[in-house]
């Protein structure tokens, strides 16, 4: 069975920082791209950062602020987030999945989803 398990959620003021770690199991990820989708309430989820075997992306809304990196040996994916703002408040999802012909910005891309984990921040 495919988990994906995120942690490191909290509750900050605005300008602090958060690191959350996602932890795969089940399956190998290494080919896989992982990556980060946060919702806000009463909005649909948004792409954040995602890391594929040979780059990285991050959404115009958090450049410069989020940083994705990942530990292939370890199953594991972090996203370092800075200056965070309190429009960055959210449920972030960790997400993973095979090479696909949709764009990787997509939640159709990503096959493996795990349960979330609240960051609250605080102005």
């Amino acid at each position: 069975q495919v988990q994906l398990v995120e942690s490191g959620g909290g509750s900050v003021q605005a300008g602090g920082s958060l690191r959350l770690t996602c932890v795969g199991s089940g399956r190998t990820f290494s080919n896989d791209k992982m990556g980060w989708f946060r919702q806000a309430p009463g909005k649909e989820r948004e792409f954040v950062a995602h890391s594929a075997t040979y780059y990285s992306y991050v959404a115009n809304s958090v450049k410069g602020r989020f940083t994705i990196s990942r530990d292939n040996a370890k199953n594991t994916v972090f996203l370092q987030m800075n200056s965070l703002k309190p429009e960055d408040t959210a449920v972030y999802y960790c997400a993973a999945g095979p090479p696909s012909n949709y764009t990787t910005t997509s939640r159709r891309a990503y096959t493996y989803w795990g349960q979330g984990t609240q960051v609250t921040v605080s102005s």
